[in-house]
């Protein structure tokens, strides 16, 4: 028999439960690694925009269609912006139309992937691998030839293009 008590208590459980699927981490990027690029988080926010350490250290989200990057189709090499290591040749990047710069493939020893639970669904966050900062997601609808799609936040890296 449900009681009142029972109808409580069940709605209690449901709403901690809940709030912990949907509850973004509030960690910094990679606190839990060790990197070869390390800052105190004082340094980080010297060094990057208020939108880039959000992006990079927080694993915030940039707006959707917001970056110039996005639209960039010249050659040359996207590099992280919190430690310039390079993560992208533009010969790997396409247009997916959702509003990030999106790449089939990162350039070898460059990124690193980890479970992200957050937001109630269970995805891939993609970071740097020399400062642990949050690029964005991969997911598994991209062209070929490795049919993955690096969706990157724009503001989480920098365009160096190919000298003439």
């Amino acid at each position: 028999m449900t009681t009142r008590r029972h109808l409580l208590l069940g709605t209690a459980a449901a709403a901690a439960l809940s709030a912990g699927l949907f509850q973004r981490r509030a960690t910094a990027a990679g606190a839990a690694q060790v990197f070869e690029v390390s800052y105190t988080d004082a340094q980080w926010r010297a060094r990057l925009s208020p939108q880039q350490y959000a992006v990079l250290r927080q694993e915030d989200t940039e707006r959707p269609g917001s970056s110039p990057l996005d639209k960039e189709h010249r050659a040359g090499i996207f590099a992280c912006a919190g430690c310039a290591l390079p993560l992208f040749a533009s010969t790997t990047k396409f247009d997916s139309g959702t509003g990030w710069p999106s790449f089939w493939k990162p350039l070898d020893n460059a990124v690193a992937t980890r479970s992200d639970r957050s937001f109630g669904a269970v995805r891939t966050e993609v970071h740097c691998r020399r400062c642990g900062g949050h690029l964005g997601h991969v997911f598994d609808d991209g062209p070929r030839p490795t049919g993955l799609r690096y969706c990157m936040n724009g503001v989480s890296l920098a365009f160096m293009p190919k000298p003439a």
